[in-house]
């Protein structure tokens, strides 16, 4: 059996999407000859957590705890809050930053370089060093973000020269937020230059979407696979359908994902259908910013609102198989084409009608398409929004509405780990 080393920082009790696709790898990984040890960190700043997923870690897995110099603990000293908030990813817009803010991201920017969890770089690489002369392994794995943690694979195949999978859960230089940390020149220059060292020094590159392989193969000659996140069958729950026509997202919705079109389409069919007022409810779970609820009380929907906040896994799976319709919304951009969210292949193994909404370019569109699972729509497309909405009202009030939701087989959890064991053979 060939044994893997997998390094990660988000790992359970740490919840969100982060953790969940290496804590599926790592439970079907023995189904197909590899063992895999995980390295994680000791004392983790997770900005979520979800004790739920501490259960699904496989009995007998070899995980090894380091201790790690967390920045955000310092910065909370000064704005527990705003330390919150940037650690989750959640930048505000410039015009809304306070100066403490401002401050924050300039420094999470050009000081800490890839991320604030470069400290635990030299540590883990001279931690792990000594712990393979003695525990040796045949490969070693390393995901991001934190993309610090690639260059701790980048070190130890430099020293031990084991074979190195780069895992890339999000992009790097490319991801999202990554125009709002106020780099200096240097600082990009040095991102970039860190970026094309992992991507020219690990044997092979994995990606969660089909856009990111096609933007990685541009910039190394190291083979680039895709490996799309996925769901667990027997995550497949047999629970009754809300009776009310509930629409459902799970997972933040931020200031800059904030999906006005949709409300306004829910308002005009409130005046136009006269019991829609008194069926309709709209789910959100998770983090939801004020703009957002301000956005929706505008149009007249408070009443129809319900704000759960954080759930756990097993919850949010709950309300996806509840929902008659599920709803995606990225945010309209450049960056967010190359995304492809992880809660989208739960929202397939719901089988309920997915409405999706987001940038022109996704492969979103692509995998709805592929699996006849729903709609995708571009902000701007409204009428198209609208109608598709009043067509489910009405099968949702003649009896329940439907879809195909074909070819899921490819997206099981354990058909994407036989995916990855075949490239890890392979190394």
């Amino acid at each position: 059996m060939k044994k893997a080393l997998i390094i990660c920082y988000y790992w359970p009790p740490a919840g969100g999407p982060g953790v969940q696709r290496w804590l599926k790898f790592v439970k079907y990984l023995r189904d197909f000859d590899i063992e895999p040890v995980v390295y994680v960190p000791q004392n983790p700043h997770y900005p979520i957590k979800d004790e739920s997923l501490v259960a699904e870690i496989p009995e007998g897995i070899e995980v090894i705890k380091q201790p790690v110099f967390e920045p955000y603990a310092l910065a909370s000293a000064f704005s527990k809050k705003s330390t919150e908030q940037l650690s989750s990813g959640i930048i505000k817009a410039e015009e809304k930053q306070s100066v403490v803010q401002k401050l924050m991201l300039f420094v999470r920017g050009n000081l800490f370089i890839p991320d604030a969890r470069k400290f635990w770089i030299k540590p883990s690489v001279r931690f792990l060093k000594n712990y393979l002369e003695n525990n040796p392994v045949d490969c070693i794995i390393t995901t991001g973000p934190p993309h610090s943690l690639h260059l701790i694979g980048l070190r130890l195949k430099t020293i031990i020269g084991l074979p190195w999978l780069a895992d890339f859960r999000d992009p790097w230089t490319q991801i999202g937020y990554q125009k709002k940390l106020k780099l200096t020149r240097a600082a990009q220059r040095k991102h970039k230059q860190l970026e094309h060292q992992v991507l020219t020094g690990a044997d092979h590159i994995l990606v969660t979407s089909y856009a990111t392989q096609k933007l990685f193969e541009k910039q190394t000659s190291k083979p680039v696979s895709c490996i799309t996140n996925g769901f667990d069958e027997e995550q497949i729950l047999d629970v009754n359908l809300d009776k009310s026509f509930s629409l459902s997202h799970i997972g933040s919705l931020l200031e800059d994902r904030n999906p006005k079109v949709l409300w306004e389409v829910l308002r005009e069919l409130k005046e136009e259908f006269p019991n829609f007022e008194t069926d309709l409810r709209i789910n959100l779970a998770g983090k939801v910013s004020a703009s957002v609820v301000d956005s929706i009380k505008a149009e007249g929907l408070e009443e129809n609102l319900k704000l759960h906040g954080y759930i756990s896994h097993r919850e949010a799976l709950k309300m996806q198989h509840r929902s008659p319709i599920l709803i995606l919304i990225e945010i309209d951009s450049e960056e967010t084409q190359l995304i492809i969210p992880g809660k989208l292949f739960e929202y397939l193994a719901a089988r309920r009608p997915v409405l999706a909404i987001g940038p022109p370019q996704s492969d979103v569109r692509k995998l709805l398409v592929d699996t006849d699972a729903g709609f995708y729509y571009e902000y701007t497309q409204k009428e198209k929004l609208k109608k598709t909405l009043k067509n489910w009202y009405r099968a949702y009030k003649e009896s329940e509405i439907t879809t195909a939701h074909t070819n899921l087989q490819a997206f099981t959890r354990k058909q994407l780990t036989a995916e990855l064991a075949a490239i890890l053979h392979r190394l």
